[in-house]
C-alpha cells in the first residue's frame, strides 16, 4: 500500500509560480518512477511529467517543457514539482501517482497509487 498526499496548490495570478510537493509513504518509494498529471474541470486527466526512482530522468509533455520542473528527495520520500510562468490554462487538479515497477511513462494504466489531489488556480 501506498499513500501519497500532495501539497502547495493554490491561487496564483498569471505569470506566477508555485512548487507542489508529494509525500510518499508505504511501499519503497526511492524504487518507483513518480508521475504528475492534471484534470481541469470537464476534461481528462492528463500527463504532465514523470521522474524516474533515481531522478535522472525526467520526461515532460511538449507543452510544459521549460516551465515546470520534477525532482524528488528520496531521503524525505517526497517529489516536487515546480511549476513557473504559470498560465490561465494551467488551473486544473494536480496529481501525484506511483508507478508501477518498471514503468516511466505517461499512461495513467502505468500508475497505481495516486493522491488526492491539489486545486492550482491561475488567474488572468
Amino acid at each position: 500500500q501506498v499513500q501519497l498526499v500532495e501539497s502547495g496548490g493554490g491561487l496564483v495570478q498569471a505569470g506566477g509560480s508555485l512548487r507542489l510537493s508529494c509525500a510518499a509513504s508505504g511501499r519503497t518509494f526511492s524504487s518507483s518512477a513518480m508521475g504528475w498529471f492534471r484534470q481541469a474541470p470537464g476534461k481528462e486527466r492528463e500527463f504532465v511529467a514523470v521522474i524516474s526512482w533515481s531522478g535522472g530522468s525526467v520526461y515532460y509533455v511538449d507543452s510544459q517543457k521549460g516551465r515546470f520542473t520534477a525532482s524528488r528527495d528520496n531521503a524525505k520520500n517526497t517529489v516536487y514539482l515546480q511549476m513557473n510562468s504559470l498560465k490561465p490554462e494551467d488551473t486544473a487538479v494536480y496529481y501525484c501517482a506511483a508507478a508501477t515497477p518498471g514503468a516511466l511513462g505517461y499512461k495513467l494504466n502505468e500508475y497505481d497509487y495516486w493522491g488526492q489531489g491539489t486545486q492550482v488556480t491561475v488567474s488572468a
